[in-house]
């Protein structure tokens, strides 16, 4: 059987870090928790709960992944955000993967609670993921901050676990539109610091494409009112970010 580590980072989780570690225990043979100095009651819980802590400056969603897997004693890891847990049906699947690893990675469903609501459609689930891996094999890339582990080499192999990730998103309404303003505000950099310039198809078309997929081709309207505030969200933030790619091409003439 593989030894395995978890790996989580925390930037103050206090509502959320303990049931994630609730549902790891059973799985992992070593928790690391990798902290950006919380200002909450983060640290106290995790300690607790006797799981390796370490605190290092955030300098972007990726790098500070990255940074994590560095902190792991096992090179196999399975990396969790703070809002998230592991169902029972993941953790057995987890557990005879270790038993049996046979891939160099292994995708498994997210599924999102939104408000207390379990979203089904918006194109938020099945929300693969691919998240128990060999580290040697991959790394966490994207554009800040949408980051996704993606392995090295061309004949990898992977695999599927029965399950779900829970993912415990917004608690409220507003506290969704707070991190759309802080996570455009990240991805426009980021956009800029690539030289990709928005065009009136990014700008004007692609907030409306975005709620249309979502909300119609993808049975939005099947979770409800929360179906289309998260739709309607969603077109805002595809909006805003390229506003704010504009924005700061203007500030640069």
């Amino acid at each position: 059987m593989i030894k395995l580590s978890v790996v989580i980072i925390t930037f103050n989780e206090e509502k959320n870090i303990a049931r994630c570690l609730a549902s790891v225990k059973n799985v992992a043979d070593d928790i690391v928790v990798v902290d950006s100095f919380s200002k909450d009651k983060t640290k106290e819980i995790c300690l607790a709960a006797g799981v390796r802590f370490v605190e290092h400056t955030f300098d972007g969603h990726i790098q500070q992944k990255n940074w994590a897997i560095t902190q792991a004693k096992y090179p196999h890891v399975l990396s969790l955000d703070a809002d998230e847990a592991l169902d029972e049906t993941l953790q057995k699947s987890i557990l005879d993967a270790k038993q049996n690893w046979q891939h160099d990675g292994y995708y498994m469903n997210r599924l999102t609670n939104y408000c207390g609501h379990w979203v089904k459609h918006c194109g938020w689930y099945p929300d693969k993921k691919l998240r128990l891996w060999d580290s040697t094999k991959g790394e966490w890339r994207g554009i800040n901050p949408h980051d996704k582990y993606e392995m090295f080499q061309s004949d990898k192999t992977t695999g599927y676990l029965k399950g779900n990730i829970l993912h415990y998103s917004f608690y409220t309404i507003d506290s969704h539109i707070k991190q759309i303003q802080y996570f455009t505000d990240i991805s426009s950099k980021a956009l800029f610091q690539k030289n990709y310039k928005p065009n009136f198809i990014k700008l004007y078309l692609s907030p409306i494409a975005t709620f249309i997929d979502g909300y119609f081709l993808k049975f939005g309207f099947l979770d409800g009112k929360y179906g289309f505030q998260i739709c309607k969200n969603s077109a805002w933030a595809t909006k805003l970010k390229y506003h704010k790619l504009k924005a700061l091409y203007k500030a640069k003439i």
